[in-house]
């Protein structure tokens, strides 16, 4: 070969490179899983469906006073006239909702129950995922014996429904409270979210950034902590938006069985369901029907935007 020939060939290989090099620096790199699953959820009308719901509830819990007409423990003189065994005043336009049994706003009762029922659900996720995070951070960075006793404390949880566990919680306190029904509740959750971390974290433990991090002498406890637990929680806070919802449904049937806060009035929509709805569902079945509605939207709506979040994270339905 020439030496003319070698130098064009040179040249071309240079061109080539200073290509590839202006190519990589206006490149601004792949899309990330987060931004990716962002993206599609924008695209997704179930999960703006689900989203919709989900910040109109937030909405009216956390601005429940400013939105309700009444107090909600507040007896009205026009309301407690009309009440008789067999008469529950219905709506006016002062009391688009009309009455409760007691002669209160049922209106200001359903905004403000959207409060506590928020309040209920939060609380008892946030406990769940706290502990169930701990046991499968444990199980998954030990394994061993650890992993197996915890585990099987875990597959006993889950061997029995969940509301006949929250009720046998609840039953086994002394006096029922709104606290026992959400810690009865949080621990109902708490081997879905164990065994979830375990399992993303034992497929991190042969994942090449792990096995990578071992090779350049990492301690353990920094591998754990710094690479194989971030990379495992995004599904476990997925499923806390589901289990957000078996959190709603599982207190407002521990209300509606007697099981919950026994103070009357405090607006909770499994109470208006249980105490109001049942006992006077022949006089004015509207204070059964407008609770249990709230419920199930709400519920829906929880389970909607999960269920999206789910297969926006899930890796095969990247493109």
């Amino acid at each position: 070969m020439s030496e003319r020939s070698i130098g064009v060939l040179g040249d071309r290989k240079k061109a080539r490179l200073d290509e590839l090099a202006r190519a990589s620096a206006s490149d601004r790199g792949g899309i990330s899983l987060v931004r990716d699953a962002a993206r599609r959820l924008r695209r997704n009308p179930v999960a703006i469906v689900g989203a919709t719901i989900v910040g109109l509830f937030v909405l009216v819990a956390i601005f429940a006073p400013l939105i309700a007409p009444h107090d909600p423990v507040q007896r009205f003189d026009e309301l407690t006239k009309g009440l008789t065994v067999d008469t529950i005043p219905g709506g006016s336009s002062e009391f688009p909702l009309g009455s409760d049994p007691l002669g209160r706003d049922f209106l200001s009762r359903m905004i403000y129950g959207a409060r506590q029922t928020l309040f209920v659900g939060v609380v008892a996720t946030l406990i769940g995922l706290a502990l169930g995070v701990l046991i499968g951070a444990i199980a998954g960075a030990f394994g061993g014996w650890v992993d197996v006793v915890l585990m099987r404390l875990t597959d006993v949880m889950l061997a029995l429904p969940s509301l006949l566990l929250a009720i046998t919680l609840v039953a086994m306190a002394s006096r029922s409270s709104q606290w026992t029904v959400i810690f009865a509740v949080a621990i109902v959750s708490v081997p879905i979210f164990a065994r979830l971390l375990r399992g993303s974290m034992l497929a991190q433990r042969e994942s090449d950034h792990v096995l990578a991090a071992r090779a350049l002498g990492v301690k353990e406890r920094n591998i754990v902590l710094r690479h194989m637990l971030p990379n495992s929680l995004t599904a476990v806070i997925v499923q806390a938006t589901l289990t957000f919802a078996v959190a709603i449904l599982d207190a407002a049937a521990l209300s509606f069985l007697g099981l919950g806060d026994p103070d009357i009035n405090r607006a909770e929509w499994g109470l208006m369901l249980g105490v109001d709805g049942q006992r006077y569902f022949e006089v004015r079945p509207e204070l059964a029907y407008y609770p249990a509605l709230a419920i199930i939207v709400v519920a829906l709506g929880f389970t909607l935007l999960g269920e999206a979040m789910r297969e926006a994270i899930d890796p095969k339905n990247r493109r």
